[in-house]
């Protein structure tokens, strides 16, 4: 849930019952919703009104010293409002986070002058002020709307998710544990560009890691996640104690290392060091942070971890998995093939899934070190998918979204698979190839690409495509 700073503006000529009324329905709709509201009061000014320079000089000063928590600011008109008065606060408060113009609907049998309202207009001219302030805002899905409508409610629900986008990002801390591995230039990407918007990356070599794990003593916390372990995921027969061990002692390691440091998501070298040098898979650890709420990429793609980051706060929590477009599906244009050893948490499968070996990586690095994979199908329904890349040429990031299904079509393979459903796909592709994407993708469970949209366009200003 969010906490919104709430601006009602008002224009003097028109009825005070509108704003009464409008300001107890709004109020009363957002706590039933679970947000936190910081608002004036009518103590502070009339009807908690801002419309008055004075007024707009007590809503800045209000929302400033509420900064920390705001995540957004919601303008309400319950008439035609006073945009100099709204622009003035906002830009007074100094607050660089997402905005919401919302507008009352006129009730077309009172057009009389003691129930008119006029902010279908009013509406216009607030946005053009923000627009010459500077000021970035959304609006909501109709231009105007009644309170508590089921359309309002459904903006108040994106917009919370659109500020939550923007909050984690701005304020994110990924961790890149482990190097690139050498041949994997396609994760390649540029620190000071997340940095100027707010990503801060913390980079870890795995030594200290290993460091870690050999301070760490067979205690009870080793036992507790070992049992942690076995309640997760059904580990396949023949698979000894000590590689289950091993496993603890590394979930134990970067998860420590996450907490001390701050970091909100990884991306992690999964091999082929960890593997020669500590003797077990990464999948394991990355997947149940990922349950845990911190996602983790495959192959120190700190870009994946990123664009996993957002999908995981535009879909309102939904774990996200990071896969490969792997393989074309029976030559049907609009179906694929999306694979990864894997890392994906449990809540994503169709079923509580298989823990056993790597699959193809084994076969060259022998199953002795290759312990700690996840394995099953992904359960079927909606989904969003989203990757970010830096573009050092440009000096930009961009990305590329959309939506589409995992479907429950047939699929004899192993791993960590699902078949997906996206829509001109092949469009999807030749995009990809001809901008120079990477063959990773972060995807959710979930729709949420007006989500993202609006939140990495707008407020984050990167160079975003949507795919349909």
């Amino acid at each position: 849930m969010s906490t919104f700073g709430l601006l009602i503006s008002n224009r003097s000529f028109f009825p005070d019952h509108l704003v009464l009324t409008a300001r107890e329905k709004i109020l009363a709709c957002l706590d039933e919703l679970g947000h936190k509201v910081i608002t004036l009061s009518t103590e502070d000014t009339f009807m908690g009104e801002t419309m008055t320079r004075e007024e707009a000089k007590k809503c800045a000063a209000l929302f400033r010293a509420h900064a920390t928590e705001l995540d957004g600011i919601i303008i309400c008109l319950p008439n035609f409002g006073e945009e100099t008065a709204i622009a003035d606060a906002i830009a007074d408060s100094g607050l660089d986070i997402p905005v919401l113009v919302q507008a009352c609907s006129d009730d077309f049998d009172k057009l009389q002058l003691e129930n008119r309202r006029d902010a279908f207009c009013g509406k216009l001219s607030c946005c053009n002020n923000l627009y010459q302030r500077g000021i970035k805002y959304s609006v909501t899905s109709q231009h105007t709307c009644d309170i508590g409508s089921e359309e309002f409610i459904a903006d108040i629900d994106w917009f919370s998710k659109v500020c939550a986008v923007v909050k984690s990002l701005r304020t994110a801390r990924i961790a890149q544990i482990g190097a690139r591995v050498m041949p994997f230039r396609t994760v390649r990407y540029s620190e000071k560009l997340l940095q100027r918007c707010g990503i801060t990356v913390e980079t870890e070599d795995f030594s200290e890691i290993l460091a870690d794990i050999e301070a760490m003593a067979d205690d009870e916390v080793v036992e507790a996640k070992m049992q942690e372990i076995r309640e997760y995921a059904n580990i396949v027969e023949g698979i000894g104690i000590e590689k289950v061990r091993r496993q603890a002692k590394l979930c134990l390691a970067i998860e420590n290392w996450m907490k001390d440091h701050e970091c909100t998501a990884s991306a992690i070298q999964c091999w082929d060091s960890v593997e020669a040098n500590y003797g077990c898979a990464m999948c394991l650890v990355m997947s149940m942070m990922g349950q845990k709420g911190m996602p983790s990429a495959c192959e120190t793609d700190v870009m994946g971890a990123v664009s996993m980051l957002a999908l995981r706060n535009a879909s309102g929590g939904v774990a996200p998995i990071y896969q490969d477009w792997n393989n074309n599906y029976k030559n049907i244009s609009n179906k694929c093939i999306n694979v990864h050893c894997s890392n994906y948490p449990k809540e994503v499968f169709t079923e509580k899934p298989e823990l056993a070996n790597l699959d193809i990586l084994a076969t060259t690095l022998g199953t002795d070190v290759s312990f700690g994979a996840l394995k099953g199908r992904v359960r079927p329904g909606k989904m969003t998918y989203l990757k970010a890349s830096t573009d050092d040429f440009k000096g930009t990031i961009k990305c590329y979204l959309g939506e589409g299904e995992f479907t429950d079509d047939e699929l004899n393979t192993f791993g960590g698979v699902a078949v997906c459903e996206v829509p001109n796909l092949n469009g999807l592709m030749r995009y990809l190839t001809k901008n120079g994407y990477e063959h990773h993708v972060a995807l959710v469970q979930d729709a949420c690409a007006d989500v993202l949209e609006e939140a990495l366009s707008n407020y984050m200003g990167w160079e975003v495509y949507r795919h349909s």
